[in-house]
């Protein structure tokens, strides 16, 4: 039998408090993200504006905060002004990043009442276009978004039906500038300058807005820390954040390392924090640079490569594209990576899973027909309700296993939180052992916790298990057994290759 896994929780040891932002998502103009997506008018279950109610409701019940808007590569060649005011009068464009139509039907203003429809968890993360555009476009989009009223851009925006200034707070200069993929692709340099122009013109109307700054789209770019070395050099007293994006895919059957992804993820970050302290450092700064990790997610990047290949787009609107339909496994895999964001949650402050629906996502929808959850809803919706308070410091003792793109890794992926306001903790774990059930003992020192709350396991005999149109409720959460918390101590039989939310009061 497989040795126990073993940590110790003390509320005197903490990690940081968890941002709500950290449990954001990303809505891009790609695929049926939007179209079909989120937004079908003539849909059965659409409002009077056009959005599906019936995947509000799951966009809700799935815990979103702040929502990421419109790219992504779209953003790169995206003119915001043609998503604005009457939506018969608006432009229909080529869209280079995905090589389909944008016919400008659902725009700013649709996005801002999305939002608010969601509820006012759901908070804005508007993104400029620092491709194709730059500094005088980025600062007429946030006075036509933002500005009382007054001005023509303000009036514009008020004549076109929002009144109201739309408070947007939280924005992102660019999308993935060192890609050579990006329309407007540049060296850091080029991009640190723009940045910094668009970040001191933007505060110049407002001292108080938050911008990130594009860091390495991968840990696996030949630029990567490199880049947000030169790129924080230009920007750092300007900017608030610096965006990663990493996905992860199983690769030629290695389950051992798809299940260990995390192991990279969490060196990506701790990267990435190296290197804007070193920054402040040279700069004999006080300031600490926080994460935005704005993309994250399971992609079958090269599945999806392969079928770009074999069906060139010739430019259609809103084509099935990225519909990854994931497994038991990727959503465990994805548990994990979520468990690496909590467990860095003093400076991964805001992240977004790419993206909300149809496109990587954890809803899945059918134009005319149902909306449904996939397998890695679970894991999101779990940990964006219980994981608010405190992330306890978690030290595994835990057997391990070789993997051959990690190396030796524990199979105990763990984390905790803690509720201040209850008292109440959960515990966030992960078995990434294919085969065998393993044991977990959780030493609890200073708590006064005496029962167990509820110990949800997302697990299945067939790992390939998933939800599909024809099967929507196939793979769901079920209660574990025979997990007891007596003396201080938890103990608990993490089944095969399982998610685990564990919750004690």
């Amino acid at each position: 039998m497989t040795r126990t896994a073993r940590f110790t929780l003390d509320p005197a040891f903490t990690v940081g408090d968890v941002d709500p932002r950290l449990f954001g998502s990303f809505v891009e103009h790609l695929g049926r993200c939007v179209y079909d997506g989120i937004y079908e008018p003539g849909h059965p279950a659409a409002d009077e504006a056009g959005l599906r109610t019936d995947v509000l409701e799951l966009i809700r019940e799935l815990g979103v905060t702040a929502i990421r808007y419109p790219g992504g590569n779209f953003v790169s060649g995206y003119r915001w002004e043609d998503g604005v005011g009457p939506a018969a009068e608006r432009p229909r464009r080529l869209d280079l990043a995905w090589r389909s139509t944008e016919s400008n039907r659902f725009g700013l203003s649709e996005y801002i009442a999305f939002c608010k429809k969601i509820g006012p968890q759901a908070e804005p993360m508007m993104a400029v276009n620092l491709g194709t555009r730059g500094v005088q476009e980025a600062i007429e989009l946030q006075e036509y978004a933002n500005h009382p009223a007054g001005t023509e851009l303000s009036e514009r925006r008020i004549a076109h039906g929002d009144k109201d200034p739309f408070g947007i707070k939280l924005w992102c200069l660019g999308n993935e500038m060192d890609g050579p993929w990006q329309t407007g692709h540049k060296t850091a340099e080029e991009y640190g300058r723009v940045a910094a122009e668009t970040a001191r013109a933007m505060r110049q109307i407002d001292p108080s807005v938050e911008l990130v700054a594009c860091g390495s789209s991968s840990r696996s770019m030949p630029t990567f820390a490199e880049w947000e070395a030169t790129v924080l050099a230009a920007t750092y007293d300007l900017v608030d954040y610096v965006s990663l994006h990493a996905y992860y895919e199983e690769h030629g059957g290695d389950r051992d390392s798809f299940l260990a992804s995390a192991v990279d993820m969490e060196s990506f970050i701790e990267d990435v924090v190296a290197t804007c302290d070193h920054v402040g450092a040279r700069l004999k700064s006080t300031k600490k640079i926080n994460l935005s990790f704005d993309e994250w997610n399971v992609w079958y990047m090269a599945r999806s490569r392969q079928e770009a290949q074999a069906n060139p787009l010739d430019w259609p609107e809103a084509p099935r594209l990225l519909e990854d339909n994931y497994s038991v496994t990727d959503a465990v895999v994805f548990g994990t990576l979520l468990i690496a964001l909590l467990r860095h949650a003093d400076r991964v402050t805001v992240a977004c899973l790419a993206q909300l629906v149809n496109v990587i996502a954890p809803i899945m929808t059918e134009p005319g027909g149902p909306a449904w959850r996939q397998t890695t809803f679970f894991p999101f919706a779990q940990a964006a309700r219980y994981a608010k308070g405190q992330v306890l410091d978690v030290r595994v003792d835990s057997p391990r296993y070789g993997t051959a793109r990690h190396g030796e890794t524990d199979l105990l992926h763990a984390t905790a939180v803690r509720d201040p306001g209850t008292g109440a903790v959960t515990v966030f774990a992960v078995n990434r052992g294919q085969h065998e059930v393993l044991p977990l003992e959780v030493a609890l020192h200073g708590f006064e916790l005496t029962e167990i709350a509820g110990h949800q396991v997302l697990a299945d005999a067939d790992p390939d298990a998933r939800n599909t149109l024809a099967e929507p409720a196939r793979v769901a959460p079920h209660p574990a057994e025979g997990t007891t918390l007596h003396a201080g101590v938890l103990r608990a039989a993490l089944e095969p290759m399982s998610w685990n939310v564990i919750r004690l009061g």
